[in-house]
């Protein structure tokens, strides 16, 4: 696995020689589909689970738990917080594509434990308008696993809330930490 920090720093810069990142990413999907081939997947996920996690890059999903393409619907967003957009997610994941089990995913060092809802007002001095979305900050990631169980726990959209697990992915150790609902 290849890290920004392990990266020459002009691969990992923006812009380089005149290319951006972007035209990187385009080039290697060209390369990238002169060898693909169709699996003839259905979109459904093979093992019925959708998995919330936070975007942050040093969490690799599938090789943190074995999953191969098709296997899951991953959802991700910052602090992986079950936001009103999750809930829409899951729910179509869950309604039209068969999913049956949900496992959020946060993780040690997160990014916002160190903002506050303050960076809303800032952005509004900034722009001139408020954001509608709520920063969802948090201190304590143990407790807004719980916070992310319960509203998908209690959410009148999905079907399927028996099955809804939370952890911590330690970035230092790559284990999960399950967190009791309770």
């Amino acid at each position: 696995m290849t890290t920004s920090a392990s990266v020459p720093a002009d691969r990992a810069s923006a812009s380089t020689g005149g290319r951006t990142v972007t035209d990187r990413l385009v080039e290697a999907n060209r390369e990238y589909a002169d060898v693909f081939t169709d699996p003839g997947m259905d979109a459904r996920p093979v093992l019925r689970v959708a998995i919330v996690a936070c975007m942050d890059a040093r969490l690799d999903l599938h090789a943190a738990l074995g999953l191969e393409l098709g296997d899951c619907h991953t959802i991700r967003n910052a602090g992986g917080v079950v936001t009103d957009d999750v809930i829409r997610s899951l729910t179509i994941s869950q309604r039209a594509l068969g999913t049956r089990s949900v496992v959020l995913i946060h993780h040690t060092d997160c990014g916002l434990e160190s903002l506050t809802e303050e960076f809303r007002h800032e952005l509004e001095m900034e722009v001139g308008q408020r954001p509608a979305w709520a920063v969802e900050a948090f201190r304590d990631v143990d407790q807004d696993v719980r916070q992310s169980m319960q509203r998908v726990r209690t959410s009148p959209f999905l079907l399927h809330t028996d099955d809804v697990r939370g952890f911590v992915f330690d970035v230092k150790t790559g284990l999960l930490r399950e967190i009791d609902p309770a």
